[in-house]
């Protein structure tokens, strides 16, 4: 199995964004003035599809929305987290059964622990950015 890797550089996360096709979004509100709204809107609007995780929603956004990423029976590129740094490691453990290519936490959001758990596992860690900024700054002419 390959190892994971903690990605921070430009051209890694340009080649993420560009071949992606599936992204679940974890914690996504069906709210439209919160971020993870915006984000998951701008993701779709940019040829993405989007998987939205959030309990207690059926769906968010047009798309069915999934409870746990647990639940989600699909393949995943990336599962985008809007979620409290204290709370991700269980979702890291989630994310490691279902096998992303990328867990992404979001601005703001790092877990190390997460993240070795996850590189452990064959599975590439973002920290810390905002997939809709990373994406307008990389790959400004680009929609799938």
């Amino acid at each position: 199995m390959k190892s994971g890797k903690i990605i921070s550089e430009d051209s890694e996360i340009k080649d993420i964004l560009e071949n992606a096709k599936t992204i679940a979004i974890l914690g996504l509100s069906p709210k439209p003035d919160r971020d993870s709204n915006r984000v998951a809107r701008y993701l779709k609007d940019h040829g993405y599809r989007i998987i939205p995780v959030r309990p207690g929603q059926k769906e968010i956004l047009g798309q069915s929305a999934y409870t746990t990423l647990d639940d989600i029976k699909e393949h995943v590129d990336i599962v985008d987290v809007f979620r409290n740094p204290e709370q991700i490691v269980p979702h890291a453990h989630e994310a490691i059964r279902m096998q992303p290519k990328v867990f992404w936490m979001q601005l703001g959001i790092e877990n190390q622990k997460a993240a070795s758990l996850l590189v452990k596992a064959g599975i590439d860690v973002v920290m810390n950015k905002c997939i809709k900024i990373e994406h307008d700054r990389l790959c400004k002419n680009n929609t799938l």
